[in-house]
């Protein structure tokens, strides 16, 4: 018995979709592809460098992405460009439910099988990371107020994306600050259980919570009631 349903969509890793993303918005050479991923996704796409040449060819193979030899001056460059099979399959990853994924909660959820350096360590690096971003994507907000950048038609989306990775840096320096101070007080990491300190958080963290489920059950009723005018 045949069936319907068209090929499957191939597993491909975030870093294939944010490269056909980029061909969507127009052609690169696998040069100036690289060099934009890093200018505008290095915070939300922490790629090596052979990755990102690597996978536009297998992209190539899929059909994903055609790829273009053109000649510059002496020298010859390879051009690529998303084919139709390529936005479809984009435009089916768009639809999809996006997945947060935060490594240093790792470090802190297992810290009891590690040292309390460990973990002050790994917040110290988390504290870090935010911080040494600043001035390169403040250069970047600078030079958008100035010119409007490389793609000033696609502003509106960029600043949306600046805003949640400004509020993610201060979320997480500040987290850092926070964690620092309670974790220094415990005397290690394991078996510290319900301190007043851990009583007091997790009761504000009751309130916070209460409200977001108060919203999440507006939005649901909301969204019935819509349902039901249709």
């Amino acid at each position: 018995m045949s069936s319907s349903r068209g090929p499957a969509r191939p597993a491909l890793p975030t870093t294939a979709y944010a490269i056909l993303g980029m061909l969507a918005v127009r052609p690169w050479s696998a040069y100036e592809l690289t060099q934009q991923i890093r200018r505008g996704l290095s915070t939300c796409l922490p790629t090596v460098e052979s990755v990102l040449y690597d996978e536009p060819k297998r992209l190539v193979r899929l059909g994903l992405v055609s790829a273009k030899r053109q000649a510059v001056g002496n020298r010859t460059r390879t051009v690529y460009r998303i084919t139709a099979q390529g936005r479809k399959l984009l435009a089916e990853w768009l639809a999809t439910p996006p997945r947060l994924e935060v490594p240093v909660m790792l470090r802190l959820l297992y810290a009891d099988q590690a040292g309390k350096e460990d973990l002050l360590e790994a917040i110290t690096s988390a504290r870090t990371w935010a911080l040494d971003r600043a001035p390169d994507a403040l250069a970047q907000v600078r030079g958008y107020l100035t010119d409007g950048g490389p793609f000033p038609g696609r502003l509106h989306i960029i600043a949306m994306f600046a805003r949640f990775y400004v509020d993610l840096f201060g979320a997480i320096i500040d987290w850092c600050d926070f964690a620092e101070d309670q974790i220094r007080t415990w005397p290690d990491t394991a078996n510290v259980g319900m301190t007043d300190q851990t009583r007091t958080l997790l009761e504000e963290l009751e309130v916070r919570l209460r409200a977001f489920a108060d919203r999440a059950d507006s939005q649901a009723q909301q969204q019935s009631d819509r349902s039901n005018v249709v």
